[in-house]
């Protein structure tokens, strides 16, 4: 056997032990998640109430919270339908009593918090002209501000308990900068850097953190995200971005996925094959990634307008005849069935 080969094999005996390995303490990480006091933010709906649906489904305790009462209502029934019995919280985890509210009530109703699914979230679209420091605020303190508050009010809890999982959904965005996507992209960032340098102090405890970073997810979320500049036409765009099958994934199976992550205590789950794709791009071929973004920035998104574009208005309020349409028809089956829709 020459030296080329006796390295070749070493490699791959190194590279199969070390996969060997990985799959073992993965394996070990494994909880059931019956029973498990689980609160879940964001989770009136969308992918946060996928998620509720699934841990219910395992048998987890469900808390969720949102800011608005009625949708969380409408939530619990849907669950309730699924044969889960939800408690429903107000709540605006911006704000740093509401946050810790919301976790002292749970361990007061329950004795524990074995699960935080920190999933609230708003998407901001629009040029960056059009985007004020309100708007970067807003995302910072639900993307950033929120999970911090709800965590440091939760790891206390889980460390006497010696042990608990954490999940704290970012974004694609929260890896690669996308146009248009400015605020919401910036914060998403900072959630990642949280996330990950959190795990790293505290999975000695036994507490293991998840950082989830979806591609597109036909959740409905559309409907209810916030437009600027042309908001017709930047809501068409991202409606029908947000129902191309290929480049985008069913939510149901993202939330699946998110909780078998959150079961085994995985560091980092990217969903979708087009979103591992981009991110590996980014890795390898930066300067090609950027030149893309440019691109498309100039060619393919609404420019900047008047004042008026400073303006934000919802999905609702941004209706054209591209949007809804044949072209976004997946994207409103996902809205009904998802709670997305207004009643």
């Amino acid at each position: 056997m020459t030296k080329t080969q006796e390295t070749v094999l070493a490699a791959s005996a190194l590279t199969v032990g070390a996969a060997l390995l990985t799959r073992g303490l993965r394996a070990s990480r494994r909880i059931d998640f019956n029973g498990c006091s689980t609160v879940i933010t964001g989770g009136s709906r969308g992918l946060g109430l996928l998620v509720a649906r699934e841990l219910g489904r395992l048998g987890a305790r469900i808390t969720i919270a949102a800011r608005d009462q009625a949708e969380l209502q409408r939530a619990r029934e849907d669950l309730a339908e699924r044969g889960i019995d939800a408690t429903i919280v107000v709540c605006d985890v911006s704000d740093r009593a509401d946050a810790e509210k919301l976790i002292d009530g749970v361990v007061a109703r329950t004795g524990r918090i074995d699960v935080l699914i920190n999933n609230a979230g708003i998407i901001q679209v629009g040029p960056l002209e059009h985007m004020q420091r309100a708007d970067f605020e807003q995302a910072m303190a639900v993307h950033f501000w929120g999970p911090l508050q709800t965590m440091m009010a939760a790891i206390p809890v889980m460390r006497r308990q010696r042990g608990g999982r954490i999940v704290n959904v970012s974004s694609i965005g929260g890896k690669i900068g996308v146009p248009h996507l400015t605020p919401y992209c910036a914060s998403k960032f900072a959630l990642t850097g949280l996330s990950e340098s959190i795990r790293a102090e505290i999975a000695k405890d036994g507490i293991y953190v998840t950082t989830v970073c979806p591609g597109m997810m036909r959740t409905g979320s559309p409907f209810n995200a916030w437009f600027k500049g042309r908001h017709r036409e930047e809501f068409a765009w991202f409606a029908i971005s947000d129902s191309i099958p290929v480049a985008t994934i069913d939510a149901a199976r993202a939330a699946s996925q998110i909780v078998d992550a959150c079961r085994h205590g995985d560091a980092e789950l990217i969903i979708s094959w087009p979103a591992k794709l981009a991110v590996i791009a980014n890795a390898v071929m930066p300067q090609s990634v950027a030149l893309g973004m440019d691109l498309a920035n100039r060619m393919l998104l609404p420019q900047p307008t008047g004042e008026d574009g400073n303006r934000s208005r919802s999905g609702w309020q941004s209706l054209s005849d591209w949007a809804p349409s044949k072209l976004t028809t997946l994207t409103e089956r996902a809205a009904r069935e998802n709670n997305e829709l207004p009643h």
